[in-house]
């Protein structure tokens, strides 16, 4: 049935988008389902909003729910505050005020991935007494799709009117993450049903530096994606889009660890070595356990405090740090600094507290990550943020800054691509500078070049280059550095 407010809401815009933003909504607006895959930093939040007003000013929903990350949800909420009239409701765990949102007249609702676990049954309910549109934002959040929340979104799927997925990272880590979240929109009509049989032919494993014909394949087979999905996607990068952003340069800086810190790391290494050693033979047979491996040795590189209390000296990525950090001050200008470790937050807000840092991590609640945030973004006398990655990676717009430096990274392409990018996206007005802090002969070299094998692979399954660029580009080396960090011989699997 159709659902009628009391007073109808005002469901224009209130801005026009830009170019490429008007377009991807023109093409996606009479569709039943679709994808929106624009580089981040490109404002797919625009797009969503303007889509959600058309399905709703010409009948094709009576309602259209948003779903995003946790602590995305007061994002959405300012953006929709300035790109429209409608005033979103929200879900969350309470599910008695979920009652009353789910039996108001409501055009727009807000929810967090969790929430659909929770409130299921209800969902099924809604779907059936209203005609009901979806938008996944930060869709790759579906990757697994084996996952609690990818498994009720599947379910889910066919009671919604419209179905859209929203994410500047589909192929967030790994080339075969793209196929849950196409399967939450076709069911397996693109890319297939058979989620281990896509999985096993899109493996950037360790082996393809050394068989050729494995590698040829691989390359072929991902070369041919983004042809499958296109019919019903939308893929714009800051090189293709109609828009001038200021340049972004990216810069590896070489950095000696103190010799306390090498000491340390040479025991681990030592270890990691002898983990994978069964029988006297060398296997990378468990693939989870050497990746808990590889990401102690970059706990060391990074600050073996992390690890070891004992550890009392100043970690030779530090004095690099500050070193950047001064210069970046006294030019006037702010910087992100970015590790993979939430005591390494905490720590580094202490250090450089004489620069008034503020932090963001998991541990810490959301008032207080949206408190830290605004200080950023508002203080002048606040030059530095410390996060982490997934506490502050997506959704937020932090151009205040025009300098990101990672301090130490993991080995999630989709963490490293959507920190960075917190910077150089519209409304940047300042050249930016990304810095990677690389601990030589050390695991960080490892992740570097991982990271740039991930990246060319995202970029052939997105559409971003040709098979033939990725050919040329493309290196497997750290197939064979991975080996030479164990002293193995031969491996198996790759991540």
């Amino acid at each position: 049935m159709t659902i009628k407010a009391q007073r109808e809401p005002n469901l224009t815009c209130k801005h026009h988008g830009f170019s490429f933003q008007v377009e991807a909504v023109n093409e996606l607006k009479d569709l039943g389902f679709g994808a929106v895959f624009h580089e981040q930093g490109l404002g797919k939040t625009k797009i969503g909003v303007d889509l959600a007003l058309y399905w709703l000013s010409t009948g094709v929903a009576d309602s259209v729910l948003i779903v995003t990350k946790k602590a995305l949800i007061q994002n959405w909420r300012d953006e929709l505050a300035i790109h429209s009239h409608v005033e979103p409701r929200v879900l969350n765990q309470d599910r008695r005020a979920n009652f009353y949102s789910f039996n108001s007249p409501a055009r727009i609702y807000l929810a967090h991935y969790e929430v659909l676990k929770s409130e299921f049954k209800r969902l099924v309910l809604f779907q059936k007494t209203r005609k009901v549109a979806v938008i996944l934002d930060e869709a790759h959040k579906i990757k697994n799709p084996d996952s609690s929340v990818a498994k009720v979104l599947f379910n889910l799927a066919p009671g919604f009117v419209r179905r859209i997925i929203m994410t500047g990272t589909p192929i967030a880590n790994r080339p075969y993450d793209v196929w849950s979240q196409i399967y939450f929109l076709d069911h397996g009509e693109a890319l297939g049903t058979d989620f281990a049989s896509f999985k096993k032919r899109l493996d950037l494993s360790n082996d393809l530096a050394s068989d050729s014909e494995k590698a040829a394949t691989f390359a072929s087979d991902l070369a041919t994606v983004f042809g499958k999905i296109h019919a019903f996607s939308v893929r714009e990068t800051k090189a293709t889009a109609d828009i001038q952003l200021p340049t972004k340069r990216l810069q590896n800086i070489s950095v000696e660890l103190e010799w306390r810190q090498r000491a340390i790391y040479d025991r681990f290494k030592t270890e990691c070595r002898a983990i994978v050693v069964k029988s006297g033979i060398p296997k990378l047979d468990d693939a989870d356990e050497i990746l808990k491996r590889l990401l102690r040795l970059v706990q060391v590189a990074s600050n073996p405090r992390l690890i070891d209390d004992s550890y009392h000296a100043v970690p030779g990525k530090f004095p690099v740090l500050v070193e950047l950090i001064t210069d970046i001050v006294a030019a006037g200008e702010k910087v992100i600094v970015w590790t993979a470790f939430t005591d390494n937050v905490d720590w580094l807000a202490r250090e450089l507290r004489e620069f008034n840092a503020v932090r963001v991590h998991g541990k810490l609640g959301y008032d207080q990550r949206n408190k830290s945030i605004k200080t950023f973004k508002t203080d002048a006398g606040c030059s530095i943020l410390v996060a982490t990655p997934p506490a502050a990676k997506e959704g937020l717009t932090l151009t205040v800054a025009n300098h990101a430096i990672f301090f130490d990274r993991s080995f999630s392409l989709d963490d490293y691509l959507q920190a960075q990018d917190r910077i150089h996206r519209i409304s940047q007005q300042k050249a930016c500078v990304v810095s990677n802090l690389i601990a030589a002969d050390t695991v960080d070299e490892w992740v570097d070049v991982l990271l740039a094998a991930k990246h060319m692979a995202a970029k052939l399954g997105q559409g971003d280059i040709s098979k033939q660029e990725y050919e040329d580009q493309v290196s497997y080396v750290f197939g064979d550095m991975i080996k030479e960090i164990l002293g193995l011989d031969g491996g198996e699997n790759g991540r």
